[in-house]
């Protein structure tokens, strides 16, 4: 049986993301004398974590913002993690600042977190930034849920009275992205490894959001017809959390691995770095990117 679902492409909609972000952090220069400037703190050497960092800087270089890069050993705690954070926090020079997570089990990754001034937190990680997304104020989103609704947004998706399933409850993914769905009058239903007959929930969700990082978790007989189905998962061997041969003969509209949700994590990542400097800096860019509010 042949695909059926229409590909969910997040290269496009990034790029144009990414190219307004460039315009505006050119803006933030003329006007200031300074780029954007975004810290990256990274502990450890985990292969996968230096790839994407890499890649990130990468990004942050074409769109003309400044990237610093804090490389730290694995050993290091959560107190020298902390004190290195509350540093860059308090250093005019950087606007945003990004900790690759997740870090070594050692470490209080929430504390770390927490270190992360409210206005720098361009990553959407600190629980000032998730009240935000939850109230509907002016804030930083997870840039993954930011980019998975800015993605949907793109496609012209109405989630007004849909059932969303989140399947996954991390504290910046499932949970922030929930609560900007809910904001758009979703029909949120939170999924995890307790839930009980999962598949029914899933079966009868309009949309479907995979999170849990277990590579092909979900099947096509997880898939309402006709639903879509958005893989915010990555797993080594560039496989997602959903099973896409099965679940793509059954959706509507689906979410590739690579080249969907990730994308635009990336493109959220560096408009809000843009806005963060504009902010900070008193700069008024003649378009700013639009914060996620509710309705």
């Amino acid at each position: 049986m042949s695909r059926t679902a229409r590909l969910m492409d997040g290269i496009a909609p990034a790029r144009r993301i990414i190219d307004q972000a460039a315009q505006r952090a050119a803006t933030v220069n003329e006007q200031t004398g300074q780029a954007p400037c975004l810290a990256t703190v990274l502990v450890g050497e985990d292969p996968a974590s230096v790839t994407y960092v890499r890649m990130k800087r990468a990004r942050c270089e074409k769109a003309g913002i400044r990237s610093r890069h804090v490389a730290l050993p694995a050993t290091t705690g959560t107190a020298e993690l902390v004190d290195t954070i509350s540093a860059l926090s308090h250093d005019p020079e950087v606007h945003g600042i990004l900790l690759q997570h997740p870090v070594g089990p050692h470490i209080d990754e929430r504390a770390a977190f927490e270190a992360i001034a409210p206005e720098k937190d361009v990553d959407g990680v600190t629980t000032r930034s998730f009240a935000a997304m939850s109230f509907g104020l002016n804030g930083f989103a997870s840039c993954t849920p930011g980019g998975i609704v800015r993605l949907l947004e793109h496609y012209d998706v109405d989630l007004a009275g849909k059932h969303a399933a989140v399947v996954g409850r991390s504290a910046i993914l499932g949970k922030p992205l929930g609560m900007l769905l809910l904001a758009r009058n979703a029909t949120v239903t939170y999924c995890h490894s307790h839930t009980i007959d999962l598949l029914s929930i899933t079966r009868n969700a309009d949309i479907v959001v995979a999170a849990v990082g277990r590579p092909r978790f979900l099947l096509g007989d997880h898939i309402k017809p006709g639903a879509v189905v958005i893989d915010a998962g990555y797993n080594p061997g560039n496989i997602g959390d959903v099973d896409f041969e099965s679940a793509s003969r059954r959706a509507g509209l689906i979410t590739p691995v690579p080249g969907g949700v990730g994308p635009m994590t990336i493109a959220t990542l560096l408009a809000q770095t843009v806005d963060a400097a504009a902010q900070q800096l008193g700069c008024t860019p003649d378009e700013s990117f639009p914060h996620l509010r509710s309705n």
